[in-house]
């Protein structure tokens, strides 16, 4: 990766954590109060070919920014590594036959919508489940966790494809 795509990387760094922080964050939905978590679009955007040790290091990273302006401590960067740590799985599971081409990125209009479905679909549910199971760490709201986890993967899912749309065009 050159200077221009770090640059591009530390642009949507911050954008998103502005969008969370600022905007998304003062969303509530429902009686428990549902929050999408658009943050990890940054994991999601990353590029194929981003070593693991760097996918891991951003990951905590924007997780740790979203922990501290949001008083969670360890939640989000908990949740934003093992997402990190399930992307290369993630990504073999669901790979072309002929592999992934360099200097492509993960989005919508470059691989297909069903490809980015599965693969925000699965990353994004990875991510909502170890950070309401480390919220709660407990088996006491069993329903209620899966119901958050449903529900804020839903919302979530729709406002990272979404934003395929407005931001990421050919």
């Amino acid at each position: 990766m050159d200077l221009k795509e770090y640059g591009k990387i530390f642009i949507l760094f911050v954008v998103v954590v502005l969008l969370q922080v600022m905007v998304i964050n003062n969303i509530n939905i429902g009686v428990w109060g549902i929050t999408p978590l658009f943050y990890t679009l940054f994991v999601l955007s990353l590029p194929f070919e981003t070593p693991k040790w760097a996918l891991l290091v951003m990951s905590f990273f924007i997780g740790f920014v979203v922990d501290i302006f949001c008083d969670t401590p360890g939640l989000n960067s908990g949740a934003t590594v093992a997402m990190a740590f399930a992307r290369p799985w993630v990504l073999g599971l669901i790979s072309p036959r002929d592999g992934y081409e360099n200097g492509t990125r993960p989005y919508l209009m470059h691989m297909g919508f069903v490809w980015y479905i599965y693969y925000s679909s699965l990353l994004v549910l990875i991510h909502h489940t170890v950070y309401f199971i480390l919220d709660v760490f407990s088996f006491a709201h069993f329903f209620k966790t899966i119901s958050q986890i449903i529900l804020t993967t839903l919302l979530t899912e729709i406002l990272v494809v979404f934003s395929q749309y407005i931001a990421f065009r050919k």
